[in-house]
């Protein structure tokens, strides 16, 4: 059987990926000892990614070609505001946690490294393959 694209790649970076996968929150999560206090906070950061993650698919928005790409990303931007972080807000107050409690949390470095460069990267005035164009009058 051929290898596929995901076996290729896993072996291409072996190291990163182990230590990926047996961090010790992965560990300690897939054994249930994960303190609760810890899994708290990775809802919270989770629930601030999110917010962050619908920007990026309104970038998706501005940066496509045609109107058929602009209705696809605005389905994801409109996906993820409206479906997906309601299910996560449902899930995160049976951790007790709520919408403005979640909110009012700080981004933790990781987050804010993480969301910033995938909206950076996406931003035209960075080198992004997509070129931005001029408004039609």
């Amino acid at each position: 059987m051929a290898e596929g694209l995901f076996d290729r790649l896993v072996a291409a970076s072996a190291e990163p990926w182990r230590a990926y996968t047996r961090h010790e929150f992965v560990m300690l999560l897939a054994s249930g000892t994960l303190p609760q206090a810890c899994f708290r906070r990775y809802l919270t950061q989770d629930y601030l990614f999110l917010i962050h993650f619908a920007r990026a698919w309104g970038l998706a928005v501005y940066k496509s070609d045609t109107l058929a790409e602009m209705r696809r990303a605005q389905r994801l931007v409109a996906a993820t505001l409206d479906v997906e972080i309601g299910l996560h807000i449902d899930y995160c107050r049976g951790w007790g946690l709520s919408e403005a409690a979640m909110g009012a949390e700080p981004e933790a470095m990781a987050t804010v490294a993480y969301t910033r460069f995938v909206l950076i990267a996406g931003l035209p005035e960075t080198g992004s393959t997509s070129k931005p164009r001029s408004p039609r009058v």
